[in-house]
């Protein structure tokens, strides 16, 4: 007898569609039933209920919605109202607060990890911005405070750089700038797998030699790394203060005050490839049970909860 029925959208490329297989399989195993590509792009509102693909939403017992690529505000305002009704993994909150760049420092910040150092400033002031790249040593990052994959992100070396760029800005509908100081780094980064508070794998990514970025759509290349006890201390810490029960935690090492900085957040950290898993990243299947288990617990609870309400009225 199945005991819950769980919704999935998982991304496709990559190996994703076997990491899928393996995760409904695990569910299956544990009388869980999945009903997969519940894409919310296709999702309607109507009288008090989300459906997708005639899959009444409300009446699942859990969603593990994993596609970094395919976001659009209509999923994510879709994703908002279902989480308000049964456990999203991730949830909405913690989903959204990594999205973007500055609150996710400013709340790590201020529960004592340390990022990268910002600004964030409104776009009339401008000064703010030539006196911090004086106080930074004329080095400054400029991010859009909600993009991916290094988009859009420009590496400020003076104050003549900053002029051409302002000009630019001031043509967007941006409200404000944010920037970061240039962290001195080796060009190399670590991506630390947390799920459910639990250390589940690590991956390095190294910049171009002709770029700073490490990004892979940017050029940047993965790397097998093994991390120490402070860098899995860190992300595991770094993901419990933003929320995030499935975290990609970004680490840098800044050579100037000898000490590791978290850059980002991810909500949305992906499997190893199978070219990955060649080079020695083989986290994969102790990062699915975690997820099952995850998926498991929240679809429970979520039960027990719709179960306690039906019996009290």
């Amino acid at each position: 007898m199945l005991k819950y029925t769980v919704g999935m959208w998982m991304y496709k490329n990559g190996g994703g569609e076997v990491i899928q297989a393996k995760i409904v399989n695990k569910l299956r195993e544990r009388d869980i039933a999945v009903i997969t590509d519940l894409n919310l792009a296709h999702a309607k509102a109507h009288n008090g209920q989300i459906t997708c693909h005639n899959v009444v939403m409300e009446e699942l017992d859990a969603f593990y919605s994993y596609n970094a690529g395919a976001q659009t505000s209509y999923q994510m305002y879709m994703y908002q109202v279902l989480n308000e009704s049964l456990p999203c993994l991730n949830n909405y909150a913690s989903f959204a607060l990594c999205e973007d760049k500055f609150r996710t420092s400013h709340m790590l910040n201020r529960a004592g990890v340390r990022t990268a150092d910002y600004r964030l400033c409104n776009k009339t002031e401008k000064n703010t911005l030539k006196n911090t790249i004086r106080e930074w040593d004329g080095r400054l990052i400029y991010k859009p405070t909600d993009g991916w994959g290094g988009m859009g992100i420009v590496k400020i070396e003076n104050e003549r750089s900053l002029d051409m760029l302002i000009p630019f800005l001031d043509h967007t509908n941006i409200p404000f700038y944010y920037v970061e100081r240039f962290v001195n780094y080796d060009m190399t980064d670590y991506r630390i797998d947390i799920v459910d508070g639990h250390y589940v794998g690590c991956y390095g990514r190294q910049a171009p030699s002709d770029d700073w970025k490490t990004n892979v759509t940017s050029g940047g290349k993965v790397i097998a790394r093994e991390p120490n006890d402070e860098i899995i201390a860190l992300a595991k810490k770094a993901a419990s203060i933003v929320g995030l029960e499935i975290a990609g935690v970004d680490i840098i090492y800044d050579m100037d005050r000898e000490e590791y900085v978290v850059l980002e957040v991810n909500g949305i950290p992906a499997f190893a490839t199978p070219e990955q898993e060649v080079i020695g990243l083989n986290f994969n299947d102790a990062k699915i049970d975690r997820v099952v288990d995850l998926i498991e617990r929240k679809a429970k609870e979520h039960s027990k909860t719709q179960q306690s309400l039906k019996f009290e009225n």
